[in-house]
């Protein structure tokens, strides 16, 4: 089974950047001007904006954003040189964007229209207004609209502008063309792509960090808005020594991350003179920090065989190490496999020369861990609890844990419980097999019976981590049987199976009768050999979409991991593994086959046969 390291979801603003989110998304066009430092977060978006605030806001975006702080006496006699605004009205009206009346007053106080606030942006823009057709101000309003900075704008001629409205309007800015011909962001350095404002990019240059957190109490140089822990908005109050955070000042953001990896540290690459990743406890994380790569040099304080503590920042790369001895961890989860090394005492491995047993572990938060202890070897499938401590690893069995209950329909709760934020859940097997789910997963279930193994809470009383058996399916295999050859006779048992697994040809041959026929089938394996298979259930599909299928007026989910089989008679083997993408109910005849589980959180599609109409 692959196992991808899932980081932590982020809610409102993304800083997984390889999620690129658009700014002309809802929303995102605020959020995009607050990362510019154009718009700040400090009042409602219905409130007026005066005619300092504009200039401010323009300054801001232009190339003279970082030129007006202590900019000197005012040109105005109502604007004092050391009004908050002042700096930002001089460049404003030295560079001509915008102007003072005739009495020799600013009125920076006073709410600015639509039609002045187009002139300014127009002359931002480097358009003449003695070259626009007409009188002022449709001549403007006229030019505006004809570029683009008036869309998603509500306000009318004579309008008084909201906060909303110039959200908008410098957002257009940003992507219109100046009477040069360019897109005037690219000139602040920004990324215009089709109209649209690159967020993410705006968001990485903007952000500082990563950084450590010395106590419990980090050092930023502004009182945050908004504080993401591990993804979820939360406070400051949540933050514990050691975590990793990044912050924007722009947006009053930070974000915190609470991710350790504690383990032996099992080897280097590509040199320990020069390492750009470490492996700890079997699992590979690539360094994200120079303090990091030098802690773990040949030049460090660490080396392999070590018991240490990794730091892990937003995208899991390592931030910075310490002793484990500051950082006592603890897992819980299934064993993958286990097994317990000859007697050597010639074996010199830092990693082994004390412990015999190699444990592979699949954690509740979906990581397969390699753990060096003493011991017997233990049971594909145990449940463990596994402590690492400075003197050294414990892994012991744990016994089951039942809760009872039906999971909320917004897959929030269960059995009187709240799922915690970041909630990690393991639906396991006895063979080992494994997989990482989420509650939403669960919504509207009901668990019973054995179908909980274990589950933690919190000190605020909720569920943080839950070992589940067999509640998914996700953990079994599953084939498409395309051939059985049976040759037995009154006096014996042979029969043959050629079946596809993502993708490769394989064959069963033996005395073993399995109750299936051609089509899709679960393999149930017990102490690591085939039991039986099962055969799945089909259904003839007439539509498809990425999360479900329709068949015979019923929807059926689709599982992650589907198999889509490609029925190809030019093909030596027949079928070919293809992309959910690449088929559709109308070029092709859909058969889906799906298992049969009675819990909800079940009855996925695993496999779908595609044949060319």
């Amino acid at each position: 089974m692959t196992i991808k390291r899932i980081t932590s979801a982020v809610l409102a603003l993304c800083l997984a950047l390889s999620l690129c989110v658009g700014a002309g998304a809802a929303g995102s066009r605020q959020e995009a001007l607050q990362a510019l430092g154009i718009l700040s977060g400090d009042d409602s978006l219905s409130s007026t904006v005066t005619r300092a605030q504009f200039a401010q806001m323009l300054t801001a975006a232009s190339p003279y954003k970082d030129a007006a702080e202590g900019y000197g006496a005012s040109l105005f006699k109502d604007l004092r040189g050391d009004h908050q605004a002042s700096g930002y009205v001089r460049i404003a009206v030295e560079q001509g964007w915008m102007s003072g009346y005739a009495d020799g007053t600013f009125r920076p106080d006073q709410a600015i229209s639509l039609e002045e606030g187009c002139a300014a942006l127009l002359k931002a823009l480097g358009y003449d207004p003695s070259a626009l057709k007409g009188a002022y101000p449709a001549a403007q309003l006229a030019k505006a609209s004809s570029i683009g900075l008036l869309d998603q704008v509500s306000a009318a001629q004579g309008a008084k502008l909201t906060r909303q409205d110039c959200v908008n309007l410098f957002y257009n800015l940003l992507t219109a063309q100046t009477s040069a011909g360019t897109v005037y962001g690219t000139t602040l350095g920004c990324s215009v792509t089709n109209g649209q404002v690159d967020y993410s990019a705006l968001v990485s240059a903007g952000t500082k960090g990563p950084y450590v957190a010395e106590s419990a109490a980090l050092s930023l140089p502004f009182t945050p808005g908004t504080v993401y822990y591990n993804g979820a908005a939360s406070s400051l109050s949540a933050v514990q020594q050691h975590d990793v955070y990044y912050y924007s000042a722009n947006m009053s953001t930070v974000w915190v991350y609470h991710d350790r990896v504690t383990g032996t540290l099992t080897g280097l690459s590509p040199s320990a003179a020069a390492p750009t990743a470490a492996a700890v406890a079997g699992v590979s994380y690539q360094l994200g920090t120079s303090e990091a790569a030098y802690q773990l040099s040949s030049q460090g304080s660490f080396q392999e065989g070590d018991l240490v503590t990794l730091l892990l920042g937003m995208n899991g790369e390592v931030v910075r190490v310490i002793d484990a001895v500051e950082n006592e961890a603890v897992y819980y989860g299934s064993v993958v496999s286990s097994t317990k090394a000859a007697s050597n005492a010639s074996t010199t491995s830092s990693a082994t020369a004390s412990a015999q047993v190699t444990s592979q572990i699949a954690c509740t938060d979906g990581v397969v861990r390699t753990f060096y202890h003493s011991g017997s070897a233990l049971s594909a499938g145990r449940l463990v609890t596994v402590s690492t401590t400075q003197s050294g690893t414990t892994v012991r069995s744990l016994s089951t844990k039942k809760l009872e209950g039906t999971v909320s329909q917004d897959g929030t709760g269960f059995a009187g419980y709240q799922f915690a934020a970041g909630a990690q859940i393991l639906d396991t097997d006895d063979n080992g097999g494994y997989a990482r789910i989420y509650p939403s997963r669960l919504a509207g279930a009901r668990l019973a019976g054995d179908d909980v193994r274990y589950y933690t809470l919190n000190a605020a009383g909720e569920i943080d981590r839950m070992v589940l058996q067999n509640v998914t399916g996700d953990t079994a295999p599953y084939v498409y049987v395309s051939g059985i050859d049976d040759r037995s006779s009154e006096m014996n048992v042979s029969v043959s199976y050629t079946y596809i697994q993502d993708g490769q040809v394989q064959n069963i041959s033996g005395a073993a009768k399995y109750p299936i026929s051609a089509g899709g089938a679960m393999l149930v394996y017990e102490k690591g050999s085939l039991k039986t298979m099962r055969q799945l259930t089909s259904v003839t599909l007439d539509s498809l979409s990425a999360l479900s299928a329709m068949g015979g007026g019923k929807e059926y989910k689709i599982a992650e991991n589907v198999q889509v089989l490609l029925r190809d008679g030019t093909a030596s083997q027949g079928y070919y593994l293809t992309d959910l993408s690449q088929i559709n109910g109308q070029d092709y005849k859909l058969t889906g086959w799906y298992d049969s589980l009675g819990c909800s959180a079940g009855g996925r599609i695993r496999i779908i046969l595609a044949v060319p109409q």
